[in-house]
């Protein structure tokens, strides 16, 4: 057994250093008392008061910290629970993971976990960076609302565009910009092909614009059947069979700007973290098939990005 916060292994669900992880007064977490089809349910009745959206079905929820469990709210709820789909499987499962193989390269991410309802199927959970102290929002904004796009137009843009939003509205560009290719190739390496204009934020901390933590990474390509493209917004007028040439000489160099050092760091500091992905792979939740799919996608694209290195 492996605690479903750490993936170190445990005597049940829950280590102690996971539970702390969440809060540090937190010595037990209950299951969620709902199966995975009542939480699709309560998703789809409460949706119009969530303030965050999306395909997912998402809940909000806080933390009972003596009772040790999580409880669903319409307001002021300091997580955000997703629910297994009905379309597509082990997503919970899927974006847990993808969220522990981003912090391995060094990308900002909130905390994140997976939790288990009646029916023992897992949730993931994530806990809100939009909410500070005592549930002070704090200031943050997606790409589509600083292009002027909505969630219907997320989708028309592309990672040219993106770029141009992060000079315009980041307090130091040049940093960002470091934060935004290391993103990308991940992505591509990940096989997240949904990173369309909304999972895109800037946020404001201490006076300055940055990027957000990142969120709602996965890996697509082997949840959704016979996925034809490689990224939601086209890179060198392409969504597809993308390689070294447009990720990085084109977008690293022409579009960003980078330099060959900072180029050839994120680079190396990127191969050195994929060489720990299959480990991570084979002790995550996820059934061993799409373990399977998941490392079989991982070493495709690796070679694909760094063959002519």
């Amino acid at each position: 057994m492996r605690c479903l916060i750490t993936y170190q292994p445990s005597s049940a669900d829950y280590s102690a250093e996971g539970l702390k992880r969440i809060d540090r007064n937190l010595k037990k977490l209950e299951r969620l008392p709902y199966s995975a089809d009542a939480l699709r349910l309560e998703a789809a009745a409460r949706a119009e008061k969530m303030s965050i959206q999306g395909v997912h079905p998402k809940l909000s929820a806080r933390l009972n910290t003596s009772q040790g469990r999580f409880e669903i709210v319409d307001h002021g709820g300091r997580f955000i629970l997703k629910p297994q789909s009905q379309e597509f499987a082990e997503l919970p499962e899927n974006e847990d993971l993808t969220m522990k193989l981003a912090t391995t390269c060094g990308i900002d991410v909130p905390l994140h976990f997976l939790v288990r309802g009646i029916d023992d199927r897992l949730t993931y959970g994530i806990k809100r960076f939009d909410r500070e102290g005592k549930n002070r929002k704090v200031a943050i904004e997606d790409f589509a609302q600083l292009s002027g796009s909505s969630r219907e137009t997320k989708y028309k843009s592309s990672m040219e565009k993106v770029v141009k939003i992060v000079e315009t509205f980041c307090t130091y560009p040049v940093i960002e910009k470091q934060k935004l290719f290391l993103m990308t190739l991940f992505s591509f390496l990940t096989g997240n092909e949904d990173m369309h204009l909304k999972n895109f934020s800037v946020i404001r901390r201490q006076n300055k614009v940055v990027l957000s933590p990142a969120y709602d990474l996965l890996n697509t390509t082997i949840a959704i059947p016979k996925a034809q493209e490689e990224m939601a917004l086209p890179l060198n007028a392409k969504k597809r069979k993308l390689n070294r040439a447009d990720l990085v000489d084109y977008f690293g160099e022409q579009c960003l700007q980078l330099n060959e050092k900072t180029i050839q760091k994120t680079l190396k500091e990127l191969q050195k973290a994929a060489r720990t992905w299959e480990s991570f792979v084979k002790i995550s939740f996820l059934s061993p098939e799409k373990q399977n799919d998941y490392i079989h996608l991982i070493n495709h694209r690796f070679n694909r990005l760094f063959a002519e290195s």
